[in-house]
């Protein structure tokens, strides 16, 4: 005798297709793996005894476990976390605006014209990429000067010559 747990962990599943004048039709039954077939699961018979060989030749049988206990802690966990992000976005959009209050770094942002500030980052941001810029062609400059000059060696050479 299985408990009802087990009943619901195992069992054998046969699904058999429409045959002659009867549709088909899935059955499950709690029976052990080796009696796992249509003459221990099919019941009752829908065809008469004549028929029941070739019945069974269409109908096809497995054997399933499912640990319903992995299931049940899976789901559990699942759940668990999905509620602690959702405590957590709601305690950040309570505390969000009391610790905007208290910032005086970002009040002055507000009182502004959002459009000023934005020009004002903007134009900061052109004036440091265009110093960077005239940097490096200054860097560069030198070695294009060096480039056209002539080494004082070859100016030798050509006074011998």
């Amino acid at each position: 005798s299985m408990s009802r747990s087990s009943f619901e962990d195992v069992h054998c599943k046969c699904i058999c297709p429409p045959y002659r004048n009867i549709t088909g039709h899935i059955y499950n039954r709690n029976v052990s793996q080796k009696d796992c077939n249509c003459l221990h699961v099919v019941e009752p018979m829908p065809v008469p005894g004549h028929d029941v060989e070739a019945y069974c030749l269409l109908c096809e049988c497995k054997y399933e476990e499912r640990s319903s206990n992995t299931i049940k802690v899976t789901i559990i966990i699942y759940l668990s976390v999905v509620g602690s992000l959702l405590l957590y976005m709601l305690f950040l959009l309570l505390v969000d605006p009391l610790i905007r209050k208290h910032d005086p770094y970002i009040q002055p942002l507000h009182n502004e014209d959002d459009s000023e500030v934005y020009k004002k980052i903007y134009t900061t941001q052109r004036k440091q990429t265009h110093l960077t810029h005239q940097l490096r062609w200054q860097q560069q400059l030198p070695d294009l000067h060096q480039e056209r000059t002539i080494p004082p060696s070859l100016l030798r050479l050509s006074a011998i010559g």
